[in-house]
């Protein structure tokens, strides 16, 4: 069962085209990725999931409704977390305020706030020692992680993830995409944008590569791994 299913999905900043025709699923429980080169269109195409955008057309189902004409602060209710590239924190604001925003759009329903913020703090334990220091203070990967947890703290049924490796040391990345791995086991659906080939298609099952705005091809992430097109392409071998 598909939990995203996105159809013909043509999207733009004015008059230039940046997504053409895109087709894709991603299942319940997977782990999907879309790679690419930098122009390719994929931060367009989780901005257009999360409402994000106006010049859009085609269709984006989630969990059977669709969801590509409904106003962006609805899209978060829906179950979609959005972790955008830069990670975007509230610089002035402690992580454990930042991580509450996360479950604003839940924030009638107590029950249960505790225990995300347990969740969150068991799979980043520096935060748990940081959460009354102010996010501007932390280190670039400690921030992201403070990205990741504000996303977490909504409780989503699908996760989204921009470039999350960008700009951050080889060790920290490790530490992060080890933290994505252990958060879907839990079950929850990842759908990961990512600039760095080789480590997207390390750790999600299923690929896209978008080229152009076009997705040119699809799979089970080992053989995109062994596509000779990927490899030259993207690999550099």
């Amino acid at each position: 069962m598909n939990l995203l299913s996105i159809r013909n999905l043509h999207a733009s900043y004015d008059a230039s085209p940046v997504l053409r025709n895109v087709s894709l699923d991603v299942a319940q429980g997977a782990f999907a990725a879309v790679i690419g080169a930098n122009t390719a269109g994929k931060s367009t195409l989780l901005r257009a999931i999360s409402g994000l955008l106006k010049n859009v057309s085609g269709s984006i189902q989630f969990a059977g409704a669709e969801i590509l004409a409904m106003p962006a602060h609805r899209i978060p209710m829906q179950g979609i977390a959005h972790v955008p590239e830069g990670r975007h924190v509230f610089p002035n604001m402690t992580v454990q305020e930042n991580l509450f925003l996360g479950a604003y759009s839940q924030r009638t329903q107590k029950a249960g706030l505790s225990d995300r913020f347990d969740e969150v703090y068991a799979l980043f334990p520096r935060l748990r020692e940081r959460r009354q220091q102010r996010a501007g203070t932390l280190s670039g990967g400690e921030q992201q992680m403070v990205a990741l947890g504000r996303a977490l703290m909504l409780k989503p049924r699908l996760l989204m993830l921009d470039e999350p490796s960008h700009g951050l040391a080889p060790k920290v990345v490790d530490e992060l995409h080890r933290a994505l791995m252990n958060i879907h086991k839990t079950g929850l659906t990842i759908l990961l944008i990512e600039q760095n080939t080789r480590l997207a298609l390390s750790v999600a099952e299923q690929a896209s590569v978008l080229q152009s705005g076009e997705v040119v091809l699809s799979g089970a992430s080992k053989d995109l791994l062994d596509d000779p097109r990927v490899r030259e392409a993207y690999l550099g071998i």
